[in-house]
């Protein structure tokens, strides 16, 4: 019965999201939640195979390490379980057609740009991998009892995975992509990179610690302090803006309890607080991206009206081991226009789309923004921004990949293409960086994340 509402509601679900001008939302019924593990994935995605048989069906058999891979631990580089693999096909900008179906409109505009050297090598699909049953008991609880607050602004009753496994609006939709089960602690050294068009490179590298308690399986609902997410970044690239530190917290409920973060100045020595920070404020080398590009969307959905357009099948960014592997240097991975097509690795997704369009009255430099958000985790792994003209300006793309330490899917390599100037930055780099992110490893408090923090740190 769940099959059939994922296979004929959604086209009236597409339908209905545009006639739904306030936001809200309705707990599952009992058949629903027990559908979650049974004829759904615990995570509520189809547990079926496609009719081809290019996606397989779900079968979650590894938990952490799988057999046969030797991994040391958090902080090291974590080996490719499918590194023996071969593409099954390589779409390229000539034979682009035959697979249109099954491309985003990001996709199809970046072999437009780039028909010479663009190209995406496909390989087998895997749905191999499985979250802790933590994650799965916490997600049938968020789906029993989860609801939308403050006209969508907000969620209550949600805890360590995405708050409704079987989305009916376009706002329950996003909210899974907020509340994807993620690293509790993840503390890194990550490099960024602006790529011209004439092949010279602006350099970023930030010191990042992230706590987020909402998914401290060491907590419960009852012990965790609301704080959905707290961080510390400092800048160590580049020279210029080197030595400066945003620390902050943000809540699920951006109406009563807005993000809140301070700068330290490393000129002046000095913390002040930011009377806003995010949506498109510029980050990066050069401000390339914007704030709310981390992850690809992050902090308060407020500017936009979110509606599901649909569920299809697309060539997605997955099991992303080779783009984070030591071996490869950025000066080989850091090709012009894009980065080199061989350190990617595409399978064949199931994903949801979810369009946000700009609220009228509203300033945002992106009008239109179109997710394409994975099933079997509910992280959003590509993304297609257009400007005011409703022109497709920036096309982003997550690596994503199955982090033993954590026991789930972690953000690798980002990437935003910038169509107009031909430029795109690479963020969240680690292949020459001495260690890769330390997850969960319990180092971090909320001393970490306050003003106080941000001074002793920079003085």
């Amino acid at each position: 019965m769940t099959q059939m509402l994922y296979k004929t509601a959604l086209p009236m679900l597409a339908a209905s999201a545009l006639l739904i001008a306030t936001p809200v939302s309705a707990k599952l019924n009992a058949d629903e939640v027990k559908a979650l593990g049974t004829t759904l994935t615990p995570m509520g995605g189809e547990r079926e195979g496609n009719k081809d048989g290019s996606i397989p069906p779900y079968s979650g058999k590894w938990l952490g390490v799988p057999p046969g891979v030797s991994y040391s631990g958090t902080g090291k580089h974590q080996p490719d379980p499918y590194a023996n693999e071969k593409p099954l096909f390589t779409i390229t900008a000539q034979n682009m057609a035959q697979y249109a179906d099954r491309l985003s409109e990001g996709q199809k505009a970046l072999f437009k740009k780039y028909p010479e050297t663009f190209r995406m090598p496909v390989y087998p699909t895997h749905r191999d991998f499985r979250y802790p049953d933590k994650v799965y008991a916490n997600v049938k609880e968020n789906a029993a009892q989860a609801e939308i607050i403050e006209g969508g602004n907000g969620v209550k009753g949600v805890f360590g995975g995405p708050a409704f496994p079987i989305p009916k609006t376009g706002i329950e939709l996003l909210w899974n992509m907020l509340s994807s089960a993620k690293a509790a602690t993840e503390i890194a050294i990550y490099d960024q990179a602006v790529v011209y068009p004439d092949g010279n490179i602006a350099w970023g590298r930030v010191d990042y610690k992230i706590y987020a308690g909402v998914n401290d399986m060491n907590l419960s609902r009852k012990t965790w302090d609301g704080k959905s997410d707290q961080f510390n970044v400092l800048t160590l690239l580049p020279e210029r803006e080197k030595g400066s530190i945003i620390v902050g917290y943000g809540y699920w409920d951006y109406v009563n309890h807005p993000r809140q973060a301070w700068q330290y100045n490393p000129g002046t020595r000095r913390v002040r607080q930011l009377p806003s920070f995010g949506f498109d404020m510029p980050q990066g080398p050069g401000g390339f991206r914007t704030v709310d590009d981390d992850r690809l969307f992050n902090g308060s959905p407020e500017r936009y009206d979110w509606k599901i357009v649909g569920k299809k099948e697309v060539y997605v960014p997955y099991h992303a081991y080779k783009i984070n592997d030591p071996k490869i240097k950025y000066t080989d991975m850091l090709t012009k226009g894009h980065v080199n097509p061989d350190v990617m690795r595409y399978e064949l997704h199931r994903v949801w789309v979810l369009e946000a369009n700009l609220k009228q009255g509203v300033r945002h430099q992106y009008a239109k923004r179109v997710f394409y958000v994975d099933e079997d985790t509910w992280n959003a792994v590509l993304v297609d921004n257009h400007d005011a003209r409703g022109q497709l300006w920036r096309v982003g793309m997550m690596n994503f990949y199955y982090a033993y330490d954590l026991q789930g899917y972690h953000a690798g390599a980002s990437l935003y293409h910038d169509l107009l100037s031909g430029a795109y930055m690479a963020d969240r780099l680690i292949n020459e960086q001495k260690s890769a992110p330390r997850i969960n490893t319990g180092e971090l408090d909320a001393s970490h994340f306050t003003p106080d923090a941000a001074r002793q740190k920079g003085l």
